[in-house]
């Protein structure tokens, strides 16, 4: 069997699909995208499939290799996007011609469901309070929410420290000691103002605080883990197990890689049994579409220290359910008491609509992030 065809469609709202076709017939499919940069990891992916095309689809290991290392100059967010996308394709074409599902081939399953939190928004505490409730009326058993859902000063002011505090509570309260809670600091607080605020979400005992600094700080990650109980986690900006190695020195308890970022399921495989070493569980970042969330699935039910999955199939998020129903079908993603069944079909255990998709790249999209700015008129990190 050989690779015959590489071809890649630009999804709105902001996705990148990758579609790898092999002369018996067997097509995989991937989620090769950086958010922001679509077109850009799209021209990585096409250099990447000169090296593919002719090639045995399932020497996936050894394709890994050459296109992770193959150019001399090897990782960054851009080109593990796009090895990443060729990876889970290559998995799914496996999984097809195997007649089982990724996880079998990982090593069999560890579990039979898979439990998943939702995102969920607002900038007062009332209003989030209320999103929080919403979504556990819904099924879910834990939520995600921004810590700051604005730009915040290098060392802010009492006032906003009081409302990102109280938002917590506010969303706490509403969830009750039953359901998770997640915060998401996104690289926004500095060092100091992490330090300030995680002490004083400790009383209302947080899932984790995700990105509590930038990925640039890890030197300061020591003492802001050793400033707190509550477990932290990181990774959405990691993209190798080289990189997540330091971090894990730094005590950080839950590592977040992404499946279209961090080189695919080969890598996040990887880079979860590295943590296991460490004690550290991983919950994968998936804001993305559904092959995105098909290949995080793969991995989570064959990885023993996995802890949770996110997903945007709904309540807060751009590329809710109805979205990823216009290319798959979302009943291998139907929630029940907030967990994911186990999927049986073949590869990344879903079925994709090639002409829904051949459609909407015609109309394609050209997504970007918006930088944003403090009052004074400097950057801020979003």
């Amino acid at each position: 069997m050989k690779i015959t065809r590489v071809e890649t469609f630009l999804v709105p709202p902001r996705w990148l699909f990758l579609r790898v076709e092999t002369d018996d017939g067997v097509v995989g499919w991937g989620e090769p995208v950086l958010e922001g940069r679509a077109e850009t990891v799209r021209t990585a992916v096409h250099q990447l499939a000169e090296l593919l095309v002719g090639a045995d689809p399932l020497r996936t290991e050894d394709h890994w290799q050459v296109l992770s290392k193959g150019g001399f100059y090897r990782g960054g967010p851009v080109l593990s996007s796009a090895l990443a996308g060729v990876d889970q394709a290559l998995w799914d074409i496996a999984g097809k011609v195997r007649g089982a599902p990724v996880h079998e081939l990982l090593g069999g399953p560890v579990r039979d469901r898979v439990r998943v939190y939702g995102w969920i928004a607002g900038a007062d505490p009332e209003a989030i309070a209320e999103r929080a409730a919403a979504a556990a009326e819904a099924g879910l058993t834990a939520v995600k929410m921004l810590g700051a859902p604005h730009t915040l000063g290098a060392v802010d002011t009492p006032r906003q420290t009081r409302l990102i505090v109280a938002r917590v509570a506010a969303v706490r309260e509403a969830l009750g000691d039953d359901r998770d809670l997640a915060v998401d600091f996104h690289g926004r607080f500095s060092p100091a103002m992490a330090r300030r605020v995680l002490t004083r979400l400790e009383p209302y005992d947080p899932l984790f605080v995700e990105e509590p600094v930038l990925p640039e700080h890890g030197q300061v990650l020591p003492r802001i883990v050793a400033g707190t109980v509550i477990p932290l986690a990181t990774g959405e900006r990691l993209f190798s197990r080289a990189e997540f190695l330091p971090v894990l020195e730094a005590g950080i308890t839950v590592v977040q890689p992404d499946l279209s970022h961090a080189g695919g399921i080969s890598e996040v495989r990887r880079i979860a049994s590295l943590a296991e070493i460490f004690g550290a569980t991983l919950a994968p970042h998936c804001p993305l579409g559904p092959i995105a969330l098909a290949s995080s699935l793969q991995v989570d039910f064959a990885t023993p220290n996995f802890l949770i999955q996110e997903q945007a199939l709904g309540i807060e998020h751009d590329g809710g359910s109805e979205l990823l129903a216009d290319f798959v079908d979302c009943e291998v993603f139907r929630l029940v008491d907030g967990h994911i069944p186990r999927p049986t079909a073949p590869g990344l255990g879903i079925e994709v609509d090639e002409e829904a998709v051949r459609r909407a790249d015609r109309e394609g999209h050209r997504y970007r992030i918006t930088p944003w700015r403090h009052p004074d008129g400097s950057f801020a990190e979003l």
